[in-house]
């Protein structure tokens, strides 16, 4: 391959599920403890780390050893949360990240959140590497002064017996997400195999072979992608505000942006135009910002802009020059959020705090078929209850609304005929999502059978008749079920009673009761005294249709309307008999 002066520091993000150790690794990387003082140990926001090819060389004795020549100027980390929609930040013409670090604990495996975010690398074709972290959790492990193949080789036997059963389960794990796997030391072709690396943050063992692993990879198949243009172009990841001032912080990904240049932020609606006011640029191996004039990709800033209003995390910018070049990015940003924003014809509300988020979330939604017909930047307002109550008369199983790490706008009205799914995590909303949908598909159905059949179990309070005939009116308790008006009734043998004429409760007519309720109930064309008094039990009249129906659909019933179908299918066979 041709030599290439320049070549910008691959973008390298680093997922997993929480409590992984993501962070950790990085703090070996760069020396530093950020981990300990985040909340709970759980990273809270997006961060890079700017890691120049001078640190890779003193923290990678391999790189030198191996005799492989570094031509890459370092690496830019970005820390993400460990849900997959930080993993979707995306750029002009793909994912933003180059490359990726996907860290798993040894003895957890794949969690949810690991397999959303291999789910996100999949779609994007984002190549990665699997740091198998927490290796000094396995019994008896000993960490030796050796690579890591060698290390594995001089563990006591029970120790690498019990290391080999957790590194084929989660190949096999691997295996069912579609990857096939091998420790990086046997792979014998990178583009087919994943490189798993064996690592523990906590006793450095393995993060020498991770750096080499991701540089030899960089150096290997991402040469031609990591050339740099003249134009600058980046993602804004995050809008903050520091001693009155308000930053955009975000990573230039190619190309070069001056103070003063124009750009052009997309946006849902018409592309945002603004100036570069200011210039900080990440200090490398620090969280630390210096003021610049001049940005070379990749890097991560902050900058000062001129026009912030309608910018939100995760919107793609570019620089412009002329008034056809502003003209050719404000079509292709429109074309850029009209795919990401590809919608069905029916189908759930979505809302998401940033672009990056809305698409992950999309596009783990579309992964489960799941149709989505609107879906928004920023907090659940009146026009998306609106929408979703639309969706009632249209599909009920779409009158739900989706919010990632979204708030509900204050004085909103929650209409209570439709489900509003509330989460950080994706995953949880998406197994929120089907849970709900299952229950109220099966109250759905059971109610379309119970609009045609009810099952019913009822007491006759006989201390309490109010009239004995035309009609016969009398006090009842329902054992089960419920009972409606116009319901036909059998008693004990299993014989025609009367269709019910009316329920009153509390002195108020009602057309319904449940199980629990005690209220009088009229019959007409039977005198009490003649032909209930020495009946203790009523039950609903059910045909041999709504039999099968009930008997299809079963697994809807509750244990206590199973027994009574039960019972009134002996009774009306007894009769019959």
């Amino acid at each position: 391959m041709k030599q290439i002066s320049n070549l910008r520091s691959p973008i390298v993000t680093v997922c997993g599920h929480v409590d992984h150790g993501k962070t950790s690794i990085l703090d070996c990387f760069r020396g530093s403890s950020i981990q300990k003082g985040e909340a709970g140990g759980i990273t809270q926001k997006i961060s890079f780390t700017k890691y120049p090819s001078e640190q890779i060389k003193k923290e990678c004795s391999l790189i030198e050893e191996s005799g492989i020549k570094l031509e890459i100027p370092g690496l830019l980390f970005i820390d993400t949360p460990g849900h997959a929609a930080f993993v979707n930040l995306r750029k002009r013409g793909g994912a933003l990240a180059d490359l990726a670090i996907v860290v798993v604990s040894i003895k957890e495996g794949i969690k949810p959140q690991t397999a959303e975010v291999l789910q996100i690398l999949r779609a994007h074709k984002t190549p990665f590497i699997i740091a198998l972290n927490k290796i000094d959790n396995i019994s008896g492990w000993r960490k030796q002064n050796k690579n890591i193949n060698e290390s594995i080789k001089e563990q006591a036997e029970h120790t690498k017996q019990e290391f080999e059963e957790h590194l084929l389960t989660f190949q096999s794990s691997l295996k069912e997400q579609g990857f096939n796997s091998e420790l990086y030391f046997n792979v014998s072709d990178f583009s087919k195999q994943v490189a798993i690396i064996p690592c523990s943050a906590k006793t450095k063992e393995g993060i020498s072979e991770l750096l080499f692993a991701l540089c030899g990879l960089c150096q290997k198949f991402l040469k031609v992608k990591l050339e740099t243009s003249e134009e600058a172009k980046g993602v804004i990841l995050e809008l903050k505000k520091e001693k009155g001032i308000e930053w955009a912080e975000a990573i230039l990904y190619d190309g070069k942006l001056d103070e003063g240049d124009e750009i052009v932020i997309a946006n849902f609606g018409e592309p945002i135009i603004s100036k570069v006011r200011s210039l900080s640029e990440i200090m490398p191996l620090v969280m630390k910002f210096n003021s610049v004039k001049h940005l070379h990709a990749a890097t991560g800033a902050r900058i000062q802009l001129t026009n912030k209003e309608g910018i939100l995390a995760g919107m793609p910018f570019q620089e412009v020059k002329t008034k056809a070049g502003l003209e050719k990015v404000k079509l292709q940003f429109k074309k850029d959020i009209s795919y990401i924003m590809k919608l069905d014809k029916e189908g759930i509300i979505v809302k998401a705090d940033s672009l990056g988020s809305l698409e992950a979330l999309i596009t783990l939604l579309k992964h489960e078929k799941i149709q989505i017909v609107k879906a928004g930047i920023g907090p659940i307002n009146k026009n998306d209850i609106i929408s979703t109550k639309a969706n009632i008369s249209i599909n009920p199983l779409n009158a739900v609304l989706l919010g990632f790490n979204v708030e509900l706008e204050e004085g909103i009205e929650i209409s209570p005929d439709i489900k509003i799914i509330r989460n950080d995590v994706v995953y949880k909303l998406i197994e929120e999502l089907q849970t709900w949908r299952k229950q109220r598909e099966e109250e759905i159905i059971k109610g379309k059978m119970l609009g045609l059949a009810t099952i019913c179990k009822i007491e006759i309070l006989s201390q309490h008749i109010f009239r004995n005939s035309n009609p016969a009116i009398f006090g009842v308790k329902i054992l089960g079920g419920k009972i409606k008006t116009g319901i036909p009734l059998i008693d004990e043998k299993g014989e025609y009673v009367a269709r019910v004429k009316s329920l009153q409760k509390e002195k108020g007519s009602i057309n319904e009761a449940k199980e629990g309720d005690e209220l009088a109930i009229a019959l007409p064309g039977i005198a009490f005294d003649r032909r209930l008094k020495e009946i203790k039990y009523l039950y609903s009249d059910i045909s041999e249709f709504h039999f099968k129906q009930f008997r299809k659909n079963k697994e809807l019933l509750s244990g206590k309307e199973k027994r009574i179908l039960d019972e009134i299918e002996s009774l009306k066979q007894k009769a019959f008999s």
